[in-house]
């Protein structure tokens, strides 16, 4: 292990600094600069932080040095997708010392994560709803668990596990170390800190609903029959891969669909696709073999791919947080990104509240010269409006703009 790795103050062991040297892994996030210490002297943590600024080895590490030193530890995510990122993550570390993991998540056969679990894991990462299987099904015991992480914790809640996270909760020793993560910080985390954690030290390294510092912003009010036209029109000007979000899973079907009808490979990722099909868009997409992504909020949350160029909103999200979660996907590691939401005349509340959130004015811009009709209005979704509202207010809530305004649509 070099003297010039940035890791070497933050107490991890000898022997995880040199994998982590191995890994080519010299300098600390500041998410991991100022969690790691804290984790690995056993403190309660809530860390703050944006999607793709290096969360996962923030608690990794610290589990896994302690899984080396015989404790178990118990990592809860919302999704699938984001369960095998984070085990994968662990692997690169933890492999080297053979640890045993599990990794217990939906659309997977039960009898194989029993068969992993009955090897005694020292590391547990899971989804809410099959960690619960395992649990009634008496196929798992948490009497051995002393560090708790739960990731992505206002996701979790968003989708409802809030009755699964309190029976895990209930069904691991209170004497337990516990560490949360989010990108955003409402209220009913701060309830879950407050009954379930001690004295938890707060890691903030930046205000709940911040952006990402290189991602730029752009926003078009336009008719919900013109948005397959200008989805078009912005595909021809970007190159690079494009994730597009729906708040349907029918409507990422039909935006893959008409994707495909213009001439570009695309996949979907969605509630209704099964396991294998979801893995196989995303190692996909990830590896350029499809170029755009369409998604839905609750699949993407697993989505870690590096260079996406654009993030396209074509409906507007269900709440101003999941602005912030679906504008992470792009200008991931301090990398520069772009973001497109399209809007409706009747979604002006909706958008003041995503910029009351992030405390700064969308950049608008004029809508291009739009190439004629390929697809008819009724093969794309016709989505809704908002289901969040701003409280009206006769002028936009922000006059600082932290971003240009552009006059007319050009490629970022």
């Amino acid at each position: 292990m070099t003297n010039q790795s940035g890791f070497y103050k933050l107490g991890i062991a000898p022997n995880i600094l040199v994998i982590l040297d191995k890994l080519k892994l010299t300098t600390p996030t500041p998410i991991q600069e100022q969690s790691i210490l804290q984790a690995i002297d056993g403190k309660d943590l809530v860390g703050i932080a944006q999607t793709g600024t290096g969360k996962t080895l923030a608690f990794g590490i610290p589990m896994i040095q302690a899984a080396l030193r015989g404790k178990q530890g118990l990592v809860i995510l919302p999704t699938r997708e984001l369960a095998f990122q984070v085990s994968e993550a662990f692997q690169k570390i933890g492999g080297h010392f053979h640890l045993r993991m599990a990794t217990l998540v939906g659309g997977e056969p039960i009898r194989r994560q029993m068969f992993a679990l009955q090897k005694k894991p020292k590391i547990i990462i899971g989804t809410p709803g099959r960690i619960i299987d395992h649990l009634e099904q008496k196929n798992i015991s948490f009497n051995s668990v002393s560090m708790l992480v739960l990731d992505e914790a206002d996701r979790m809640l968003d989708m409802g596990f809030a009755p699964q996270l309190k029976r895990i909760l209930q069904a691991v020793p209170r004497e337990r170390q516990t560490m949360l993560f989010s990108a955003t910080m409402p209220q009913d985390i701060l309830a879950i800190a407050k009954l379930y954690m001690k004295l938890p030290t707060r890691v903030e390294i930046a205000p709940s609903g911040t952006m990402a510092e290189k991602v730029t912003h752009e926003l078009f009010f336009l008719k919900h029959i013109d948005k397959s036209r200008l989805l078009e029109k912005i595909l021809g000007e970007y190159k690079g891969a494009v994730l597009i979000f729906s708040r349907t899973k029918h409507g990422a079907r039909k935006i893959a669909s008409a994707v495909r009808a213009m001439g570009h490979t695309s996949a979907e990722i969605h509630s209704d696709r099964s396991l294998g099909q979801r893995r196989e868009a995303l190692e996909g997409f990830r590896n350029g073999r499809y170029r755009v992504l369409a998604a839905t909020d609750i699949a993407a949350r697993g989505i870690d791919v590096k260079g996406i160029e654009l993030v396209l909103n074509y409906d507007l999200p269900q709440s101003p947080e999941d602005y912030v979660h679906r504008i992470g996907r792009t200008g991931r590691a301090g990398g520069i990104g772009h973001a497109i939401s399209f809007a409706t005349f009747e979604q002006k509340r909706d958008v003041w509240g995503i910029e009351r959130l992030i405390r700064s004015t969308l950049p608008l811009s004029k809508l291009p010269e739009l190439p004629p009709a390929r697809v008819s209005a009724q093969n794309l979704p016709a989505g809704r409006h908002g289901t969040f509202s701003a409280p009206y207010s006769p002028r936009r809530p922000f006059s600082k703009n932290n971003y240009p305004r552009r006059s007319n649509f050009k490629r970022r």
